[in-house]
């Protein structure tokens, strides 16, 4: 139910074409809620079919024209509406994780391995969001919308940063068992 929620948001930040949108998921709302091309498009539809949506008029029709879409009252409301609903944290789902704990009966051959690309790949991804947070919020920046977007930032670098110390200390622990495993 989140797909249609995310698009919403970031069409009352913008009216967007489905290209635009894509480009902007992968810019800012992909790093916590990905989504295909054609997810997207697909939701464009069912949105404006809902009656949530709608296609701005062109100013000069022509075939193969990109559509820009803006959100109704309905859709501002929906999205008021779930935005203001109770819900529970999702349980924790990691591969990783599963992975560990599928080692500790079969053995560790190779895991380290992957955890030192796991923790490369959450060290670029936390550098990545620091420079976001640098370039995006300066601390002269403190709208309440700006606020709040980086209150979302702050969500990854944290979440980055504890992956990159667990990590951290996962590797120690490698380290520490014995050889052949």
């Amino acid at each position: 139910m989140s797909l249609p929620h995310a698009i919403l948001t970031a069409l009352l930040e913008k009216p967007s074409s489905g290209l635009e949108l894509t480009r902007r998921f992968d810019k800012s709302i992909g790093y916590f809620w990905s989504a295909t091309h054609q997810q997207i498009y697909r939701e464009l539809g069912r949105l404006e079919a809902d009656g949530l949506i709608r296609a701005l008029p062109a100013e000069a029709p022509a075939r193969g024209q990109k559509k820009s879409y803006e959100v109704l009252p309905a859709g501002r409301a929906e999205l008021a509406r779930w935005a203001a609903a109770a819900q529970d944290p999702k349980p924790l789902r990691d591969t990783l994780l599963l992975r560990l704990r599928a080692a500790a009966v079969v053995g560790t051959a190779g895991l380290d391995a992957d955890l030192r690309r796991h923790l490369e790949l959450h060290r670029r991804q936390l550098a990545e969001y620091r420079e976001i947070e640098k370039r995006d919020f300066p601390p002269d920046r403190d709208a309440p919308e700006d606020r709040m977007r980086h209150l979302v930032l702050r969500a990854g670098i944290d979440l980055e940063t504890f992956w990159t110390q667990w990590l951290t200390h996962a590797l120690a622990e490698f380290a520490e068992l014995p050889q052949g495993d």
